[in-house]
């Protein structure tokens, strides 16, 4: 018998659904090795991570979890950006007392699309009464000077991992810290809303309850109804949230003394208290995999996932 029950998969599947589906805003693809087969979907899962190398299979099991959305949308104050493509891949460490063990690459977890800002600078901080912000606003009949693009970054480890909340609707999932990249000439390198120490906080929950299916495969990927590996695979929920904070965009233009950023807040009303902000998340589809009977493999499960892993890869 498997280590962890399908009920108990099931909700680390959707709730993780949640970790990386809202996100749509980044560089969608990334050059690495391709799995084969079932393995497909995990192309960055930190299989070679110390923490799931050490997974002895009996006290903790070790998983990949892949979740991807192909559109949404994001209101931070008052403003809404329509996102793109995204995917979140990370390692989980199923423990036998029931909790689980968010591990992320190294790289970090959200490789998504860019998204455009809505009426780029001119929406973003124009009309102003500070004169120097007028000055810029002047110059932004240039199309590639007016463009605002908008990168979400993960700021550190999602905590606060609730399996049960997976399963069910209206019910934070798990808490995730991220900033927002806003890039532009005038903006400089440094604009964030949100910072590593005071992130911006997400707490995706169900608002719809997706599909689910469950398959069976070998090591390598290759498909057998009594292999060695298990994946669920949860497709089609709409995941929000309403209840995030969004503090104000700090380190914009150039370090002109904050203008630019209090320009940039006072236009899009940051900071923003939560309940004034929101995400939808459109047709998810995650996925999780690991050993079907971690026990089996103990106590090696951890290296033995990842030899698996490693046999599929291209």
């Amino acid at each position: 018998m498997p280590l962890v029950s399908s009920r108990t998969r099931l909700a680390t599947l959707s709730a993780l659904t949640a970790l990386g589906a809202f996100v749509s805003v980044g560089t969608a693809t990334a050059a690495g090795p391709q799995p084969n087969g079932s393995w497909a979907p995990f192309d960055r899962c930190p299989v070679d991570a110390p923490a799931m190398l050490a997974a002895d299979g009996l006290d903790k099991a070790p998983q990949c979890v892949s979740s991807f959305s192909a559109s949404g949308s994001i209101k931070l104050g008052k403003t809404t950006v329509i996102t793109g493509k995204s995917d979140l891949q990370i390692g989980v460490i199923q423990n036998a007392d029931g909790t689980s063990t968010v591990v992320a690459p190294a790289a970090g977890s959200i490789i998504a699309d860019s998204a455009t800002v809505p009426g780029g600078l001119l929406g973003l901080m124009c009309p102003s009464d500070i004169p120097f912000i007028t000055d810029i606003c002047r110059q932004l009949s240039d199309a590639k000077l007016n463009k605002i693009t908008a990168t979400v970054e993960s700021v550190g480890t999602p905590s606060d991992f609730n399996q049960i909340a997976g399963v069910l609707t209206d019910m934070p999932i798990v808490n995730i810290p991220v900033r927002v990249r806003l890039q532009n000439p005038f903006l400089g390198n440094n604009c964030y809303i949100g910072t590593k120490a005071k992130p911006i906080i997400l707490r995706p929950s169900n608002l719809t309850s997706p599909s689910f299916a469950v398959e069976r495969f070998n090591g390598d990927g290759s498909a057998n109804e009594e292999g060695d590996m298990s994946r669920l695979n949860m497709l089609g929920s709409t995941q929000v949230d309403t209840t995030f904070a969004v503090p104000g965009a700090s380190g914009c233009g150039l370090g002109l003394l904050g203008l630019i950023d209090g320009a940039v807040n006072l236009k899009t009303g940051l900071p923003s208290p939560a309940g004034k902000n929101s995400l939808t998340l459109n047709n998810t589809q995650s996925y999780l995999t690991g050993l079907y009977a971690p026990g089996l493999a103990a106590p090696d499960a951890g290296k033995v996932f990842a030899q698996n892993w490693h046999s599929a890869v291209n």
